[in-house]
């Protein structure tokens, strides 16, 4: 496969001043996967009798949609067309409108159902309708951000919608339908185990573009400069550690500047911003396990002032730390 060697993805092409290509080893791309985080903002099942069209308005978050059975088609902001079979994977970026139609047989006009207009929910999992029959084609559907930090959202800047073709084998219905599941069954840590749930079949997905490079470009802002995500990595795997951005360029094998400028392109912050907000994240996990003092926390998580680490923490979530320890002790 071009680009990709048994071990590790390399860059195409030759930054200035180094010697050679650049590789970002299979063990930071994991890392930045295994730290990703899902949460699912909404669950719902679509379910389409032969001869009915459902509408479905455009949503503010990443959707995911999946079909479990039958066979169909999905027509995008009222222009594109995707053929939809079982273990068809959509997602669909924020704010765009589609459809999905089951023909029915002969030329007789489809009937036209508004699922935005419907509301119809159990546990937390709305349910979308379209004809009275036995559903021909059954979807289920995830609403969910993925970030790193407070910042960045993997899908936020997504343009085009990603389809995938999965196979029985890959168990992408089990997890979503077990995902599904737990919201009803409404068992203690249910949204959680959701997100972990969801969670896989995100990273299943993710696993699938790293085998292509150009997948990288077209896919996800935040890898589409494999330079840029190697100083990512390091800042993901160790937010406490003393990093600086000469030392982060370094790590990226480009000049200072140059990181500064693909960095802020490639994420949408600054480098030190962004290290900010992985460390509160760090620091918010610790906190809630109340296991530790709060100055304790401020120099695990890279801060030699209190002071310091308690202003930043307050411009991230908007509370100080004790505040914050009262409210998700044990969370």
């Amino acid at each position: 496969m071009t680009g990709v060697d048994d071990e590790t993805c390399m860059v195409r092409g030759k930054p200035a001043g180094a010697t050679g290509k650049v590789r970002l080893p299979w063990e930071e791309i994991d890392g930045l996967m295994a730290s990703l985080e899902v949460e699912v903002i909404a669950l719902s099942q679509c379910l389409v009798s032969a001869g009915h069209r459902l509408e479905l308005g455009a949503n503010e978050a990443p959707g995911l949609h999946y079909i479990l059975s039958g066979t169909g088609r999905m027509t995008i902001a009222g222009q594109r067309k995707v053929e939809l079979a079982p273990h068809t994977l959509v997602v669909m970026p924020p704010h765009v409108p589609f459809s999905i139609e089951m023909p029915g047989s002969g030329r007789a006009a489809m009937a036209q159902v508004n699922g935005r207009d419907q509301d119809c929910s159990i546990e937390g999992v709305r349910r979308f309708t379209a004809g009275d029959g036995e559903p021909r084609l059954i979807m289920v559907c995830g609403y969910f951000q993925a970030r790193y930090g407070s910042a960045i959202d993997i899908f936020g800047r997504l343009r085009n919608p990603i389809v995938e073709q999965f196979a029985v084998g890959d168990k992408v219905d089990q997890k979503l339908a077990a995902a599904v599941e737990e919201l009803v069954t409404q068992e203690i840590g249910a949204g959680a185990m959701s997100a972990v749930l969801l969670k896989q079949v995100i990273l299943m997905l993710l696993r699938r573009s790293v085998g292509s490079m150009a997948l990288w470009v077209e896919r996800f802002a935040v890898l589409s400069d494999p330079q840029v995500s190697r100083a990512l990595a390091r800042m993901v795997a160790d937010p406490g550690a003393p990093h600086t951005v000469t030392g982060l360029a370094e790590t990226a094998f480009l000049s200072r500047s140059a990181f500064m400028a693909r960095f802020s392109d490639a994420v949408g912050q600054s480098p030190m911003l962004m290290l900010r907000d992985l460390r509160m994240r760090q620091a918010a996990t610790e906190l809630a396990s109340g296991a530790q003092s709060v100055e304790r926390i401020s120099r695990n998580v890279g801060y030699a002032s209190k002071s310091s680490f308690v202003r930043a923490f307050k411009a991230v979530y908007g509370t100080d730390p004790a505040a914050y320890r009262a409210t998700h002790r044990g969370a």
